[in-house]
This record gives structure tokens, C-alpha cells and sequence, in this order.
């Protein structure tokens, strides 16, 4: 399948591998690339742009077909080394770079006099205008049903995407609620031109992750995630645990006056606990509503050729049935 996006990134299919903290490692990123999507390594999950050197290395040793990096522009006081995680994707002949957060307008003429295309996630037409603007060569546009942080204008999918189609010129692929076939047609149909996976790659054989996080995924319907942070105008849509009901908890009592130090326990330095050891009361961690949907941990190559072939079905099969009528 050709679309704007597999023609920039040179990938045979449609699909991206979202940024996650503590899962976007080489394996993971390997295997979808090798499977003909876009893997992506986190770059933040790497404390320092030395071991981002190292981990893209790693997945250079696992796949010659292109990958990314995905890296988040936090709005902290005391910043990670940019400019040394901007380097080590640059020495490491990264050519794609999936950007997040604050803009990130200051990095483009470092990542493209480096031939670097940069998808931005994006969480409104606003945000992916401004994306467009300064010269992102494509955006993730991200609805209310995403995983992470979904932003604070709770706009889903159906409404979000055909108003991006509408406004831009770039292209763009879905994220939030994205899964099987089904959901690639239904975001092609609605303008994207492809679609980035979160949630759904967490729950596959090669991701790094333990196997509780897996079990914890598939046992979810669509009605166990909660949005924490809120307050704060920092939305995270998460998997409901203990650790969230007392978040929340809180969120309720403190009201208006809540502060980040209010939560730290529920929110700060749990990924490596619950990704690594499966702690999975230790705190709040991301997760779509999309679980719903996900069934099953196959390999990156089953899942992706699935998809494919549900996609294709749909349209050559289902679809032209109803032209034909």
C-alpha cells in the first residue's frame, strides 16, 4: 500500500510505532521495521544522548530498514541534553524523527540539513497547522481515544481527522484508537494517510516489556482507562489501577489547589517498575483506550501482516460491494 507517508519514510506499509517510555527499545523498533513499518526508539527513555548512541546501534544491528527516534521537548526547568540527543540521531544516520511536546521549531535545520524527516504528534488542527508552519514534513494527529497525553480538547478521532484533512497540506497519520485493519481503512477514509500504533505494539512478543503489562492490556476493556492530571492541564489518559484511584482520589479532595507535588508518588519514576519488574500498582501509566480491541500478543510481523490483510479485504471485498450497489 502507497501512500505520502510510506513514500517519506520509505516503509512498505502505512504504519507507525508510537514513542513510549520504557518500550520504545531497539527490539521493538527492529521488529516493526523489519515487518515494513516505521519503528521508533524513545529517545528520553535514554538517560543520556550516549546511550541513545548505543540503542541505535543496537536496532542498526537488528534491521536495514529505516527507523526512527521519537523525542519529547518537556517543559522542565532543567532540560535534558538536546543538542546531545539531536547529535546521536545525527551521527546514528537516523532519517526519521517523530517530535513531541513543545515546539520544536529551534531543532529543524539541524534534523534537515541532516536529510531527517520529522513527523510532530499533534493533538488539535491548531497545533498541526503550526507543525505545518514551521516545516514538519508530516504530523501524527492524536485524538481524545489516545493513549498518553491527549490534550485538553477532547476532540476524537471521527471529528478530529477529516477536520486535519480538511486544513492541511502535509500528510498526516491517525493515532489514538488505532488496531487492526479495520481502523487503517477507517483513517485512510477519513484523510490520514496512514496510522501510528501505541498501545497495540506494547502487547506483541518482541516489546520489551513484562509480560503482566501484556496480560494487563488484553484483560482491559475500553471502559478501563481514566484521565488523570487534568487539573493540572496536563491530561494523561492511563489504565485504571490502585495507583490511579488514589490519584484521582486526590485530585477530588485538593480541587484547584492541587499541586505535581501533590502526585509524585502516583506519577513520577514508575515506568521502570511497572515496564520492567511488572509493578503493575506502582503508579499511572499510558495506556489507550484502544485495549478494548487488542485480544491477543502476536509477533510484530503476524500483527502487521494482519493488518494489511484485513485492510485489504476490506477495501477490495466490503467496500466495493457497496460501490457496486
Amino acid at each position: 500500500m502507497k501512500t505520502r507517508i510510506t513514500e517519506l519514510f520509505g516503509i512498505q506499509h502505512p504504519i507507525i510505532q508510537g514513542g513510549m517510555h520504557y518500550v520504545g527499545f531497539a527490539e521493538l523498533a527492529a521488529a516493526v521495521s523489519n515487518a515494513g513499518g516505521l519503528g521508533l526508539i524513545t529517545g528520553l527513555t535514554q538517560r543520556t544522548p550516549e546511550l541513545l548512541a548505543n540503542e541505535i546501534r543496537r536496532c542498526r544491528e537488528m534491521t536495514d530498514k529505516p527507523f526512527g527516534v521519537n523525542l519529547t521537548f518537556l517543559p522542565v526547568l532543567t532540560a535534558p541534553d538536546y543538542p546531545g540527543y539531536i547529535k546521536a540521531i545525527i551521527d546514528g544516520g537516523v532519517k526519521a524523527v517523530e517530535t513531541a511536546g513543545n515546539n520544536p521549531q529551534k531543532w529543524l535545520p539541524a534534523l534537515h540539513e541532516a536529510g531527517i524527516k520529522v513527523i510532530h504528534k499533534c493533538t488539535s488542527v491548531r497545533h498541526s497547522l503550526k507543525a505545518q508552519a514551521i516545516g514538519c514534513d508530516a504530523v501524527s494527529v492524536d485524538g481524545f481515544e489516545c493513549g498518553g497525553h491527549p490534550g485538553e480538547d477532547d476532540v476524537p478521532n471521527f471529528i478530529l481527522l477529516p477536520r486535519a484533512a480538511d486544513e492541511l497540506k502535509i500528510p498526516f497519520v491517525a493515532s489514538g484508537g488505532m488496531a487492526d485493519g479495520r481502523s487503517l481503512v477507517a483513517a485512510l477514509a477519513l484523510g490520514a494517510e496512514g496510522m501510528n500504533m501505541g498501545t497495540r505494539f506494547i502487547a506483541t512478543q518482541e516489546a520489551p516489556v513484562h509480560q503482566n503489562v501484556k496480560d494487563a492490556i488484553v484483560a482491559a476493556s475500553e471502559l478501563d482507562t481514566r484521565l488523570v492530571m487534568r487539573p493540572l492541564r496536563n491530561t494523561e489518559r492511563v489504565l485504571r489501577n490502585a495507583a490511579v484511584d488514589r490519584l484521582i482520589e486526590k485530585e477530588k479532595a485538593l480541587g484547584a489547589s492541587i499541586k505535581f507535588e501533590d502526585i509524585i508518588d502516583e506519577v513520577a519514576g514508575v515506568y521502570p517498575k511497572i515496564m520492567t519488574e511488572g509493578a503493575m500498582e506502582a503508579g499511572a501509566w499510558s495506556c489507550g483506550m484502544v485495549a478494548g480491541l487488542i485480544h491477543d500478543v502476536p509477533t510484530v510481523k503476524v500483527l502487521i501482516d494482519r493488518i494489511m490483510a484485513e485492510a485489504e479485504a476490506i477495501i477490495t471485498q466490503r467496500l466495493a460491494r457497496f460501490a457496486a450497489s
